[in-house]
């Protein structure tokens, strides 16, 4: 295996990249490179963990030829092969969501419709959390004592006061062409797919985030629970703050998924 420099090469690298004797100079310098190394180091492992995942090895697979647990891998490298999956298309694909996941988005698509909005947003999205009320996260919200009704309730009143992000403006429906990165459920009638709604940047960030979500717990699919925790990934986005406010912490939502995902897998 080709050595990596040594620590004298890179300390020698250092020095000369300062151009100067001042040891604040070169302190400053080493950290750059260090920063640089770092970032670099990652994209290596990135990119073999990448090619690992692609050839279908497991996240054990992986955690072991890497010598750390598979909590780590996930947390380390679940954010960057999501935003790779992301990128890859020019709109979010749907393929490993759950038919209650889908469902959530037809729901989200209605509530969107229904408020006089031409977008999905993170609102409309937290409001389709509650289409089904035997899926996890309806089973979450519902244990955190936070009803539907009050979500519509903080969402109206933020929509009407126009308080919410920017790109979470009260727009008329209809205004744009409906069809137009309007995500692809792969459910519903033709009627339905006409009138579906593109997905907003704040809409799209939370399904990129619950892809994430799903590979830091090791899933395979994207459910409903992953979407409820990926809502809390922006804290300032609508969703999130009305979920905060009714008190459900995403502290509490998390530890609550794990709760139910444990009793589905339990012998």
């Amino acid at each position: 295996m080709t050595p990596p420099p040594t620590l004298q090469e890179l300390i020698d690298t250092v020095r000369r990249d300062a151009q100067t004797d001042d040891p604040i100079g070169q302190l400053a310098v080493a950290s750059a490179t260090a920063s640089d190394l770092e970032q670099t180091t990652d994209a290596l492992l990135g990119h073999f963990v990448d090619r690992c995942r692609r050839a279908g090895r497991s996240w054990s697979e992986i955690s072991a030829a890497l010598g750390v647990t598979k909590q780590a891998v996930h947390k380390r490298f679940a954010g960057p092969l999501a935003e790779q999956l992301a990128k890859s298309t020019n709109r979010p694909t749907f393929e490993h969501f759950t038919p209650r996941a889908r469902n959530l988005l037809a729901a989200a698509n209605a509530a969107a419709m229904a408020s006089g909005h031409r977008q999905i947003e993170t609102g409309h999205l937290l409001l389709g959390l509650y289409a089904d009320p035997d899926a996890i996260a309806a089973k979450v919200l519902a244990d955190l004592q936070v009803s539907r009704t009050q979500v519509e309730g903080a969402l109206r009143a933020a929509w009407a006061r126009a308080a919410g992000p920017q790109d979470e403006p009260m727009l008329p429906a209809g205004a744009a062409d409906a069809q137009s990165g309007a995500p692809d459920t792969g459910t519903g009638t033709a009627a339905q797919t006409a009138s579906r709604l593109p997905m907003s940047e704040s809409g799209r960030t939370v399904l990129v985030n619950a892809v994430a979500v799903a590979l830091e717990f090791g899933h395979n699919y994207v459910g409903t629970e992953h979407i409820l925790l990926a809502l809390y990934r922006d804290p300032d986005s609508l969703a999130a703050r009305v979920l905060t406010a009714a008190g459900a912490e995403r502290g509490q939502a998390e530890v609550r998924v794990r709760e139910l995902l444990h009793g589905y897998t339990k012998p």
